[in-house]
């Protein structure tokens, strides 16, 4: 089908057919019709014709005394010289193949099917052959319904007296091979040439691989038509060049026990199946290969004789396990490979879509089964321990542990001749979000917080977790990290990072409020606003492209936009990108409004054919293949700022560089309008939430003329659509005030980075010396940090770099985080008063790793166990230990003595060393190595066991940027010769 309107024709005509000829009837589906949707006239009765044909006296449809397969021979003659000429009789007679335009005598003949149809007709715009002109320089079009088999007479009658037939189709030569057949007996001056994927002399001229767009159709027509007589020409797309974006990869959800359940032993194997466990693969590199479902490990008893790896891990879900995979492991058995699997129960089938798996075998059944198949040795892992089946349940010998077991027993296990397997129990977190939503789970009665001052972004919690809920935030001191309170499912394995940050809440967060001053605002703003001239739709249409990320609304938010076209009487066409939008990934929606339905042709936006881009993710935005279809001219609204990639997970420096994004899209459409708003914080900071910010970049759009659809009939579909109606209506609003007023934005939010003006930053660095020990640091600071400046002004004319990272990289080292200065964080007056803002007077929990000896190691990790304190214990503890830090480093100071102490009081006088040799060898031509050198504090992040990890890196990075400043010097002294 090339349309909505064509599924809905051909799938009736399909059933009939079917029921005429007693055949099967499929449907080929693609992106453009299976996620389409489109407006329809749908017809009140649809009937169809009844060849006149004669039939068999045992009729085309099943035959009581046909006996399978005994006739099997009669049966396969009935469907080759029975059905299959019924089949074409019934096409024929209802006329499923047609000619859409142009004479019978018309010299060049074009024949599409499916979604190469309105891509041919948008390629015939391209050429400047429509609207009737292609008709007029002598090309007909016919259009294939039926693909296979081809109904012959319909093609003979368009085709004969041609000159030349172009097949264009998706993929492989399947209508023109038999167009080749039909019209091979044609006499010669009634056959005309056939061409399609390659031309008359065999050079390749449409691409028999990947998609076909309307640009490759043009190009390949204006070399063709030329040679026939009929002149054409045809300018490429000005193309915006590839932005560095972003890679918006897919990855596991945030809580998703595959977070857990794929890490395995270091340098260990790991093979995978089918399941959303295929994340692990490629750059998560926690897993290698992957088969069709049934297979799991199968490929690995074939190979392990030929490999010197002694063992694999292979993963499995518990819906594969119930369809197929008991069949791998019983071949596995049987071929006595060294395998574990790792079957993981998670209670749904989570990557289709969270269908029940089908029978719903228990975790003790599953056990049991493994055991009866001969499976070695099986252990049963969960993540919480009243998820474990009693032990009566299980076979003797079976293993039954907590989720911060897993490595261990993965350890041991690889050990274990022969196939063992290990059970992981953990519900999937998006179906767990789904029972809460609908109130077949209760909500979660935890909240997570970090406490940003004392978070050192070093990356240990996900690195505990590889959870996405974690995400970077920019602050005035560098980026820190935080929960996102819209997409964390309360997995809570975050909290096994080695930092003292983390505070649990013992409710979840409350429904934003609007202070008073907002609240007037917003009624103020209800009747006050004007309303904006909008795009007219005359004879062209107007077309949209949504951008964003999976789970976060971006089609919802297109979806709304097209019901308001439709509630006005206009027509629409829908598309959406999807993928894999539920695992993180990247979604692109595309919309198309126009006053009638014939202006529409392709579901996807044309290339530079985008009037506007809804960039709520500027990562998906600036990927090219959207970059192209923007016009030149065209808008942009979007997200201001880079959400967090999956990247972030692995690498806690990762670029996150919105602006250089932002400067993408808008050299994308040089002569359009972008408006940029930092909608994520905004939804936010209005309304607790993160996913409505969709529908305020929607508003904001409107309130700026660029979307075709009054505002009525926009809160109308808001209101069909039925979800979160108040707050969306609220949410569209507020995008129209912040639209209209520029500053309003600005007002909402506070400005977190640091401070750009080098006065403000060292004036700002020394207060908070001031408030983490005494004025006499702070003196001790600034006398370092005017020293560099007056030699950075007397060197290179100004202060500027070299004395930015000498105040950044000074404050760093002097304020390292004890525990006199995490006290004071923790028991900060205003934390408390947002955590009270956000939560209401629910419990709190602080969990820390203090330095007492009768803690102990946790036996798996080896570090020194946390222990959670609640609030009536910790907070007087803090406040004491907050008033104590005047004996900070003095000998009354009983922590001084602790190893990181030590290293943090050297990295003091290193970091002072460094000043000293940076400045000694400052130069126009020294200055970026002298700030690379200055740099290394930041590299020294964490607590414990982290710091002291990150630090040996540090001091790493150290050495060679000392040497590396030194080869600079030497390079200034002694340039080489020119003619060397």
């Amino acid at each position: 089908p090339a349309s909505v309107q064509d599924i809905l024709e051909l799938g009736l005509a399909g059933i009939a057919m079917s029921r005429f000829s007693g055949l099967w009837v499929g449907l080929k589906t693609v992106a453009e019709t299976v996620e389409a949707a489109a407006t329809v006239i749908v017809p009140s009765a649809r009937s169809f014709i009844r060849p006149d044909i004669e039939a068999p006296p045992w009729g085309f449809n099943l035959d009581p005394r046909l006996r399978w397969p005994d006739q099997r021979a009669e049966l396969e003659r009935r469907v080759i010289a029975e059905r299959l000429p019924a089949a074409a009789a019934f096409a024929r007679a209802n006329a499923l193949d047609r000619v859409v335009f142009g004479a019978a005598e018309a010299p060049i003949g074009l024949v599409t099917c499916g979604k190469a149809h309105p891509d041919v007709l948008r390629a015939l715009d391209l050429l400047g052959l429509g609207g009737g002109e292609a008709n007029r320089r002598g090309i007909a079009l016919y259009k294939v319904a039926l693909t296979w088999p081809v109904e012959p007479e319909g093609l003979t009658r368009f085709a004969s007296g041609k000159k030349l037939l172009i097949v264009v189709e998706e993929k492989r030569s399947l209508v023109k091979r038999q167009a080749r057949d039909i019209l091979y007996n044609l006499p010669a001056d009634r056959r005309p040439a056939i061409i399609g994927k390659r031309t008359l002399a065999g050079e390749p001229l449409l691409p028999e691989h990947g998609e076909l767009d309307p640009v490759a159709i043009a190009r390949a027509l204006a070399r063709v038509l030329p040679e026939f007589g009929i002149a054409v020409s045809f300018a490429e797309p000005d193309l915006p060049p590839p932005a560095a974006a972003l890679l918006r990869a897919p990855y596991f959800c945030a809580g998703c026990p595959h977070n857990s359940s794929t890490v395995v032993p270091e340098g260990a194997l790991a093979l995978g199946g089918i399941g959303c466990h295929t994340l692990a693969l490629g750059a998560v590199g926690r897993a290698k290969t992957v088969t069709h479902m049934g297979a799991e490990g199968v490929t690995w008893a074939g190979l392990a004789p030929f490999v010197e790896v002694p063992h694999a891990f292979v993963n499995m879900g518990d819906g594969t396990y119930q369809h197929s995979g008991i069949l791998a492991i019983r071949q596995a058995v049987a071929a006595g490979a060294n395998v574990t699997y790792k079957i993981l129960y998670n209670s749904a089938v989570a990557m289709t879509g969270g269908q029940p798996v089908d029978g719903g075998p228990s975790v003790a059944q599953i056990v049991r089964q493994l055991a009866a198949e001969g499976v070695a040795r099986i252990a049963v892992v969960a993540d919480d321990a009243a998820r474990l089946p009693p032990a009566a349940e299980l076979p003797p010998g079976v293993e039954r542990t907590t989720r911060g077991h897993l490595l261990a027993v993965q350890e041991r296990f690889r050990t274990v001749p022969g196939v063992s397997a290990i059970v992981y129990d953990q519900i999937c977190a998006t179906e767990k979000r789904r029972k809460r939503k609908r109130g077949a789970m209760p909500a979660p009665e935890t909240s997570v917080v970090i406490n940003e001052r004392v978070c050192e972004n070093c990356g240990d919690c996900t690195v505990q977790s590889n959870c996405v809920a974690i995400e970077p935030v920019e602050t005035e001191f560098g980026r820190k990290r935080r929960v996102s309170p819209s997409s964390c499912n309360t997995d809570l394995s975050c909290l096994k990072g080695y930092c003292p940050s983390f505070v649990t809440v013992g409710a979840a967060r409350r429904p934003k409020v609007l202070s008073a001053e907002l609240a007037a605002l917003e009624e103020r703003f209800s009747n006050a606003l004007p309303t904006p001239l909008l795009p007219p739709l005359t004879d062209r249409p107007w077309r949209a492209l949504f951008a964003g990320v999976g789970g976060g609304g971006i089609v919802t938010a297109g979806a709304i936009t097209a019901m308001a076209a439709h509630l006005e009487g206009k027509a629409v066409r829908t598309l959406d990108f999807t993928g894999l939008a539920q695992k993180n990934g990247a979604v692109v929606g595309h919309v198309q409004i126009a006053s009638e339905d014939s202006l529409l042709d392709v579901a996807r936006v044309p290339v530079r054919g985008a009037d506007l881009l809804i960039a709520a993710d500027m990562a998906v935005a600036a990927a090219r293949d959207v970059l192209a279809r923007l016009k030149a001219d065209g808008s942009v609204v979007g997200q201001s700022r880079l959400a967090s990639v999956a990247a972030f997970v692995r690498d806690a420096d990762v670029v996150l560089d919105s602006e250089g994004h932002a400067r993408a899209l808008e050299a994308a459409s040089p002569a359009g309008r972008h408006l940029w708003l930092d909608a994520a914080r905004l939804a936010e900071a209005l309304f607790g939430e993160v996913q409505t910010m969709n529908t305020l970049l929607l508003g904001a759009a409107w309130q700026k003329g660029l979307i075709p659809v009054r505002a009525a009939s926009l809160l109308r579909a808001i209101e069909l659509n039925g979800v979160a109606v108040a707050t969306n209506r609220r949410a569209f609003l507020w995008g129209r005030a912040v639209a209209h007023d520029p500053t309003l934005a600005a007002r909402l939010l506070a400005d977190r980075r640091a401070p750009e003006r080098l006065e403000d930053l060292i004036a700002h660095r020394a207060e908070e010396l001031v408030r983490y020990q005494n004025e006499r640091l702070a003196q001790r600071f600034r006398a370092l940090v005017a020293r560099a400046r007056a030699i950075e002004e007397a060197k290179l004319g100004q202060a500027s770099a070299v004395t930015r990272a000498v105040a950044e990289g000074y404050h760093r080292v002097l304020a390292f985080k004890d525990e006199y200065e995490v006290a004071r964080h923790l028991s900060d007056p205003a934390f408390l008063a947002g955590l009270r803002e956000g939560f209401g007077d629910a419990p709190l929990t602080f969990h820390l790793s203090p330095p007492l000896p009768f803690l102990g190691r946790d036996p798996v990790s080896g570090r020194r166990r946390k222990i959670a304190l609640p609030a009536r214990l910790a907070l007087p503890a803090f406040r004491l230990l907050a008033r104590l830090k005047a004996v900070r480093g003095s000998w009354l100071d009983p922590f001084r003595w602790q190893e990181d102490r030590r290293h943090e009081r050297e990295a003091i006088a290193l970091f002072e060393e460094d000043v000293a040799f940076a400045l000694a060898h400052l130069s126009p031509e020294t200055a970026e190595a002298c700030v690379r050198l200055l740099a290394w504090p930041f590299a020294a992040r964490g607590f414990g066991p982290v710091k002291r990890a990150t630090q040996a890196k540090a001091m790493a990075d150290r050495e060679a940027a000392r040497a590396a400043l030194i080869a600079a010097t030497r390079a200034v002294v002694a340039p080489v010769p020119a003619s060397a």
